[in-house]
């Protein structure tokens, strides 16, 4: 038999960051959270849309590849400009709310 735990052990609540709870420091875990709800938006957009890559990848003036990554959530190849850049693109307009 496995002896791995799978039990849970702790539930990042709605309004905590995930990336804290996974052990990085606070502030480039609020770059990840930040990068992170941002792709989740373009990739709302896509699925959405029924776009395929080639065609999101027009309409994001980005390239195919970076169309995957974005689906693939990997938040490292981008840059929080770059990712409101592409929402832009999209019709949808970033705003900042500092607390």
């Amino acid at each position: 038999m496995n002896n791995i735990d799978t039990s849970i052990t702790h539930i990042t609540s709605e309004n905590d960051n995930i990336f804290e709870d996974l052990g990085f420091n606070p502030r480039e875990a609020t770059k990840l959270k930040i990068k992170a709800q941002l792709m989740c938006k373009v990739n709302e957009w896509i699925n959405d849309k029924e776009l395929r890559q080639e065609e999101a990848s027009h309409l994001l003036d980005i390239t195919m590849p970076k169309v995957s990554d974005v689906i693939q959530g990997k938040s490292g190849k981008f840059t929080i400009d770059a990712l409101v850049d592409m929402l832009e693109r999209t019709g949808q307009h970033v705003t900042v709310q500092v607390s």
